[in-house]
C-alpha cells in the first residue's frame, strides 16, 4: 500500500532534493512521508494531521512540489484535517514516473484514482492551486462521489484562459538551456518582487525546473459551461487580485455565472505563483471557513 523509503535519486538531483527537504522541514507540524506505488510509478504524499481526520488532498501548481504548502498545511492539520499533499507524478518532486505513461487526461485521473485507492481514501475534500486547481476541478467532474468539497486557488484553465502576456513571459521556460536563473526571473516578474515571500519555495521551483527533464504536461481544454453546470460539489474559488496568469475579475465573474452555488472571493494584493504563501493568512482562513461550513 505505502512505504517510507524512496529510490536512490540521480546524483544531479541532490541540490534540488536538499532544497525540497529544507522546505519540508519548515512545515510547522510533524510530516509523515508516504510513497505510494501505482502502475505509473511511485507517488510521494506528504501527510500530516490526525490519522482519523477528514482527508484533505492538496494538489500543487506546476513545478512547485507539495512542499509549497508549508504556510498552509499546519493550519489545516491543526483544525483536525488529515492533510495529504501530493507530488504530481511526472513533475519535479519526489514522485517517480517510471511505470506506465499517463498518456492523456483520463490517464491522469486514473493515476489519482489509484493513489486514493492505495491510501484507502474513498472520499475527501480537495484543494488545488493553479494547474493543481485544474486537476482538482476536472477530477471532481470525473469522480464527483470522491470529492466532498472543492477549493481552488487562482485556478488556471478552469473558468478563464491565460493572459497573453503571461504566456509570452513563460515561453522562455520551454526553450533549451534551462537554468535556475531563468526560473527566478520569471517568478520575479509574475510576483513583482513581493517582499512577503521567502526564498525557499522559489529555490525548490527553480532547481526543479533546471534539474528535472522536461516532460509533457497532461492538460486539456477548459470545461465547457454545460459541463460546469453539472457540478454540484460545494466550491470555493479564491482569486489573486494581482495575478498575471489570468484576469481574476473575469475569472471570478465566469465562476459565478457557470457555478451559481460557488463561493467566490478575490484576495487583494495577491499574485499568482506565491498566492498560497504570501497570502497564507487569508487563504487559510477562507479555506477553513469553507471546509467547516454546514452543508446546506
Amino acid at each position: 500500500m505505502s512505504a517510507r523509503t524512496d529510490r536512490s535519486p540521480a546524483p544531479h538531483l541532490a541540490p534540488f532534493l536538499a532544497a525540497y527537504d529544507r522546505l519540508l522541514a519548515r512545515w510547522p507540524v510533524p510530516v509523515e512521508p508516504l510513497t505510494v506505488r501505482t502502475a505509473h510509478g511511485t507517488t510521494r504524499v506528504n501527510a500530516c494531521g490526525p490519522a482519523d481526520g477528514r482527508p484533505l488532498v492538496l494538489l500543487h501548481g506546476g513545478g512547485a512540489t507539495s512542499t509549497m504548502w508549508f504556510a498552509n498545511a499546519g493550519a489545516w492539520a491543526e483544525a483536525r484535517h488529515r492533510v495529504l499533499a501530493v507530488d504530481l507524478i511526472g513533475d519535479p518532486g519526489r514522485s517517480v514516473h517510471d511505470g506506465t505513461p499517463l498518456g492523456d487526461v483520463p490517464g491522469l485521473h486514473g493515476w489519482l484514482d489509484a493513489v486514493l485507492d492505495r491510501l484507502g481514501v474513498t472520499e475527501a475534500d480537495f484543494c488545488g492551486h493553479s494547474y493543481g486547481g485544474w486537476i482538482a476541478l476536472t477530477y471532481t467532474l470525473h469522480a464527483p462521489a470522491r470529492v466532498g468539497r472543492l477549493a481552488l486557488l487562482d485556478p488556471t484553465q478552469c473558468f478563464a484562459g491565460f493572459r497573453p502576456g503571461y504566456l509570452l513571459h513563460a515561453l522562455p521556460l520551454f526553450l533549451p538551456g534551462r537554468t535556475p536563473a531563468r526560473a527566478h526571473a520569471f517568478l520575479d516578474w509574475e510576483t513583482a518582487g513581493s517582499p512577503r515571500t521567502g526564498p525557499d519555495w522559489r529555490e525548490v521551483y527553480a532547481l526543479g525546473y533546471a534539474d528535472f527533464p522536461a516532460s509533457r504536461v497532461i492538460t486539456g481544454p477548459r470545461p465547457t459551461p454545460a459541463r460546469l453546470g453539472t457540478l454540484t460539489t460545494p466550491l470555493l474559488a479564491l482569486y489573486a487580485d494581482r495575478s498575471r496568469a489570468l484576469d481574476p475579475h473575469r475569472a471570478a465573474e465566469a465562476t459565478r455565472r457557470t457555478v451559481p452555488h460557488a463561493t467566490v472571493t478575490t484576495v487583494p494584493g495577491a499574485t499568482h505563483h506565491d498566492f498560497p504563501v504570501a497570502a497564507a493568512p487569508e487563504v487559510n482562513r477562507h479555506v477553513l471557513t469553507f471546509l467547516t461550513r454546514p452543508t446546506p
